[in-house]
This record gives structure tokens, sequence and C-alpha cells, in this order.
């Protein structure tokens, strides 16, 4: 167990409360809420969430209006190029 925890459990769950309580302190002076923290910090993961999908829907957008172009061209010269091969090209 202390390999695990670092330390005594007892120790390192002490010095947990003692840490929490001052950040308490802190955060309290800063005039933040834990339920108002907590709130924010879901919001940033959505943000960030969405954000992502934006993106990857600007990316799509694009890939398709450059496809629209550029796979036709490609059937096309890949068709000129077999039709104008030889059909027994070691002959």
């Amino acid at each position: 167990m202390e390999r695990f925890f670092g330390g005594s459990p007892a120790m390192v769950l002490l010095r947990l409360a003692v840490i929490s309580l001052i950040v308490g302190i802190v955060l309290a002076a800063l005039n933040l809420d834990a339920l108002e923290l907590v709130q924010h910090i879901k919001l940033l993961i959505t943000r960030i969430y969405n954000l992502g999908w934006d993106a990857i829907e600007w990316i799509m957008q694009y890939f398709l209006l450059g496809a629209v172009i550029v796979f036709p061209i490609w059937v096309v010269t890949r068709l000129i190029k077999t039709m104008g091969r030889p059909s027994n090209p070691g002959k």
C-alpha cells in the first residue's frame, strides 16, 4: 500500500486533506463555488468536443468540394492510360 500511495496511507490522506483545505480557502477567497467550477469544466469539455466536430465538418466540406473535381479527372486519366496500352505488352 505504501508503494501505491507514495508513503504511509494515513499520512498521504492527511496531506491531501490539508492541501484540499488550503485550495478551498483560496477558491473561496476568489469567490468561486465548487459546483460552478464543475459546471465551467463541463462547459469547457463540451465546447472542445463541439469544436473538434466542427473542425471535422469543415475539413469534410473542403474534401468533398475538391473531390468533385479531382476524382473525375483521375478516373478519366486512368481510362485514357489503360486504353492507350496494348493488350499484350510483352509480345
